[in-house]
């Protein structure tokens, strides 16, 4: 998990710095942090970074812009500002579809060294120039809701409320779309921590601040469970309710037979029900009607069926007993190659000491897991077509086998400045990669790589990562300002245990 970045001051100019000759040297930077945990690609040559202090967008490969924010933004109203904090998840609508233009956006901060979620922000005019956003405040519960509606209402589940936004931060977003008697559905799935999974029908009219759009808990299984069928009417019980005025005659329900959502640790509240590590959600991946979720407790898959109000079938994988390398998982991606498809997630030692940290991959939608990468500690994970991508605490990795990897050098630039003998130079100096995508946009010469770093964003338009494009949000050199601020070798600017000073 990545903290936002604490506020640092905001007055800064930049060097400028040039990535090929169809670059300028007057390029324009106004990032505000360098800690980078997002990279997204939206249309021709939009370029999205979620960094600790905010959004900030390339549009035309050398101009970065940083989006403004405020802490007064009133849910359900559009306003031209984001929600104020570190951005802990994107995603944007796929290409080519009538979703294109749309991002979704989610913000955290910390209150007393507690992640805490700060809200999203959607809108479906990304590519304008002037965005008009829709905020919503992160999703909590009331404190009488122990049990929720599902798929369409007719179904409910048991729940704890999560009432407050401590350790309810969203890590991760994914949209699916799904046609029923011919009506288009969109879903936003949002995975948040203590938050839970859950999903998102955005507004028919997202002007109209009295429609919020209808927010869903969804339920996972518990942590005991290898399956868990929430489609079928043989897994609900028909309890009868006591209303809450003493005049109003008794109602049934049907109830998820045997289950509670509580996303508390296992060893609390076991007087009752226990609590379960995979009720806690940090990576989604949704294509057609699968859906992929990743949790402190292992890999859920589900099937989604639009025909039951998108009620979801689900299979839980986890270690020891499918071979994940740990269970904990904060990635997901999928692979097209040759007809085949492989789910990559990034899988990290939970609570058991026998876990390791690496890459699990699967083949055959689940029935049998591999590792790989044993040891490192992998933060995101990209595909494209027979090439993957790891980003993780010692670089970025490349593999076309799953088997042999290798890996990057640290980023740097060296580019000729047009019509000198000059060179712009500069590098990364951090060993983490937080975020890597593939870009196959021909604005960006078809094949590239983008990566987020702790130490600003860089862009390489060969995939050996020969030379890069950097960008960071730097001051003034001709100031005399500390960089970062604070500085400490142990944690900023460091390749391989040494503290480099900029």
């Amino acid at each position: 998990m990545l903290p936002a970045q604490k506020l640092v001051p905001v007055d800064f100019s930049f060097r400028s710095i040039v990535a090929d000759s169809t670059d300028s040297l007057n390029s324009s930077n106004k990032m505000l942090s360098n800690v980078v945990t997002e990279v997204i690609l939206q249309k021709d040559s939009l370029v999205w970074l979620g960094t600790g202090l905010g959004v900030s967008v390339i549009r035309d490969s050398i101009t970065v812009e940083t989006l403004p924010s405020s802490t007064e933004l009133i849910e359900g109203f559009q306003d031209t500002l984001l929600p104020e904090g570190g951005i802990s998840a994107m995603a944007v609508g796929d290409q080519g579809s009538d979703y294109e233009n749309i991002i979704f956006i989610a913000a955290a901060g910390s209150e007393n060294d507690i992640p805490v979620g700060k809200g999203f922000a959607y809108t479906t005019n990304a590519t304008d120039t002037v965005i008009s956003w829709v905020y919503y405040d992160q999703q909590v519960d009331l404190t009488i809701q122990d049990t929720v509606g599902w798929a369409g209402g007719g179904y409910n589940f048991a729940v704890l409320p999560i009432t407050v936004t401590q350790a309810n931060v969203t890590y991760d977003i994914a949209f699916s779309y799904h046609i029923d008697d011919e009506e288009e559905v969109e879903f936003a799935w949002t995975a948040s921590w203590a938050g839970g999974l859950r999903r998102f029908e955005p507004p028919e009219n997202p002007e109209n601040p009295t429609d919020l759009g209808i927010w869903e808990r969804v339920p996972l299984p518990m942590d005991d469970q290898f399956e868990l069928n929430t489609c079928e009417d043989s897994s609900y019980t028909e309890v009868i309710n006591k209303n809450f005025e003493p005049d109003e005659p008794e109602y049934s329900k049907f109830l998820l037979t045997d289950y509670y959502l509580n996303p508390r640790d296992p060893e609390d509240d076991c007087d009752t029900l226990c609590g379960n590590h995979n009720h806690k959600a940090f990576s989604v991946l949704v294509y057609g009607d699968t859906i992929w979720v990743g949790t402190a407790n292992g890999i859920n898959r589900g099937i989604i069926n639009p025909s039951r109000f998108y009620c979801i079938d689900w299979e839980h994988y986890s270690y020891p007993t499918h071979g994940l390398s740990g269970n904990f998982v904060v990635g997901l991606a999928t692979q097209m190659f040759n007809g085949k498809r492989t789910i990559w997630a990034a899988t990290v030692n939970a609570d058991d000491p026998t876990e390791q940290r690496g890459v699990s991959y699967t083949t055959n939608d689940g029935l049998s897991w591999n590792t790989a990468l044993l040891g490192e500690r992998v933060y995101n994970i990209t595909a494209h077509d027979s090439l993957v991508f790891a980003a993780t605490a010692n670089g970025l990795w490349k593999t076309e086998d799953g088997i042999n990897w290798a890996r990057y050098k640290p980023a740097r630039q060296a580019i000729p400045v047009p019509n000198t003998a000059i060179h712009s130079t500069d590098e990364v100096l951090a060993n983490e990669v937080y975020s890597v995508a593939f870009d196959s946009r021909p604005y960006y010469g078809d094949n590239s790589i983008w990566i987020g770093t702790g130490d600003g964003a860089a862009h390489s338009y060969d995939l050996d990562g020969l030379n890069w494009k950097i960008f960071r949000a730097e001051y003034d050199q001709d100031e005399d300002y500390a960089y970062p601020n604070p500085f400490s070798p142990y944690t900023h600017n460091v390749i391989g245990g040494d503290g480099y000073v900029r």
